[in-house]
């Protein structure tokens, strides 16, 4: 009886989010560094970064949505 109504739950989470979320603090990271550079600064790459940062965290957030739905 408990093995049938566990079998019934169905979770969205996948082993590929846990690399979404690190790949996300990836970036996060690399455009803060992008931005803290003193000299000169990459206009094209910080702007990637930032264009890709958020895609990231849109997916990111569509994905803990559907954790919780």
């Amino acid at each position: 009886m408990l093995l049938a109504a566990a079998g019934e739950v169905s979770t969205t989470f996948n082993g590929f989010d846990i690399f979404m979320i690190l790949f996300t603090i990836v970036i996060l990271i690399g455009v803060i560094r992008l931005l803290k550079e003193r000299p000169k600064k990459n206009l094209f790459a910080i702007g990637f970064g930032i264009f890709s940062l958020l895609v990231f965290l849109a997916s990111d957030a569509a994905m803990i949505q559907a954790w919780f739905s």
